[in-house]
């Protein structure tokens, strides 16, 4: 029996941060393609790592809970890496809440049952949380305390209350980071840390068809008018995982780091300020 790091979400993130952080551990990877799933695992293997594919919808509490099963069935549960999701321009709203706000809502609470003793995770959010106007102390907490199967029954996430996919993954990515709060005491009764990290433009091969889309040139502008000058790489956001879940990272848990090369620091105080770039955002 090893160690166990899930990981769920096939993509170049979250594969970024199994290869610095699973080495010596059983890699479990999630994805709702088992093909998808497979590949990485995989391509993981090819290079030395001790890999599973399991195929998991993250919009279904049933296929997380067989996914935490069937991870168990190699050891315990010592390392989560949450990487799945949808983009605004991948699915419609009903879709994006439930599985970026919904499912990461139940995945942090299962894990956090069974999480080894001094274990950690990271889940990822995005940029995207940080710009939508700031919420009411009392929403923050419904969106953070809310038993996850009471979330989508939320007055505020109702239909009428949701302007568009990009409204609808902003309040999913603010959802995110307040659960991480809270679900960061809970942890804590397992000396386990929970963190979430919040990237901007990540150059991904899904990202590599969006520039050349229809929303090209809106991807275009933000990180050619960030401080950065250029989008970032999943291995600068494995550089953030690594620190949050290695030794080095102790003390923290429950937080939120931005990594969006200024991004956002530009959307309120530069040049993707909408007052100044109205296509900006």
């Amino acid at each position: 029996m090893k160690d166990v790091m899930i990981l769920t979400g096939a993509g170049q993130i979250g594969m970024a941060i199994a290869r610095r952080m699973g080495y010596g551990k059983k890699i479990v990877v999630g994805d709702k393609s088992l093909e998808k799933a497979q590949a990485a695992a995989d391509s993981m293997k090819d290079t030395g790592f001790d890999t599973a594919a399991v195929e998991m919808d993250l919009s279904s509490r049933d296929s997380i809970m067989n996914f935490l099963e069937e991870a168990r069935k190699y050891g315990e549960i010592s390392m989560l890496v949450n990487a799945a999701g949808v983009s605004p321009s991948q699915a419609p709203v009903e879709t994006i809440l439930k599985v970026d706000l919904y499912g990461t809502a139940v995945l942090l609470e299962e894990v956090g049952k069974i999480i080894r003793e001094g274990g950690a995770g990271v889940t990822i959010s995005s940029q995207s949380g940080w710009r939508m106007p700031a919420l009411t102390p009392e929403e923050d907490e419904l969106l953070a305390v809310t038993p996850a199967e009471e979330l989508l029954g939320l007055p505020m996430l109702q239909p009428e209350n949701i302007r568009d996919t990009l409204h609808a993954y902003q309040m999913a990515k603010r959802c995110n980071e307040k659960r991480v709060m809270a679900e960061a005491v809970k942890w804590g009764r397992r000396r386990a840390r929970i963190n979430d990290i919040a990237p901007g433009i990540i150059v991904t091969p899904l990202a590599v068809d969006e520039f050349s889309g229809p929303r090209g040139d809106f991807y275009k502008n933000m990180f050619a008018n960030c401080p950065a000058g250029r989008p970032g790489t999943p291995d600068e956001v494995a550089n953030v995982a690594e620190l949050l879940m290695s030794e080095k990272g102790v003390f923290i848990t429950g937080s939120t780091v931005l990594i969006d090369g200024g991004a956002t620091a530009s959307y309120f105080y530069g040049p993707l300020h909408p007052g100044k770039n109205p296509s900006a955002f």
